[in-house]
């Protein structure tokens, strides 16, 4: 109870064709289709414009490993002398 089955979507349907004419419902699919589209090039238009965040793990770790190749080649350096 309470759910609507695709019968009831369409007794709906039939109605409103019957009650606003075909034109008029064609032309309410258009602008409910170009709602939607609209807004989805929105999200995607965000989503493009934010800004990647910096994983503050990643950096330690980069700064780490080129802390470690810095002091491994001033080592091989002293150990060439």
């Amino acid at each position: 109870m309470g759910e609507f089955s695709i019968w009831h979507w369409l007794v709906i349907a039939f109605i409103a064709l019957l009650f606003f004419g075909p034109s008029r419902v064609e032309g309410l699919g258009k602008s409910l289709g170009r709602a939607i589209r609209g807004f989805k090039d929105g999200m995607n238009e965000m989503e493009a414009d934010a800004k990647p965040v910096n994983d503050p793990d990643k950096q330690i770790k980069n700064t780490e490993s080129s802390s470690s190749q810095g002091q491994t080649q001033s080592n091989k350096e002293k150990q060439n002398s």
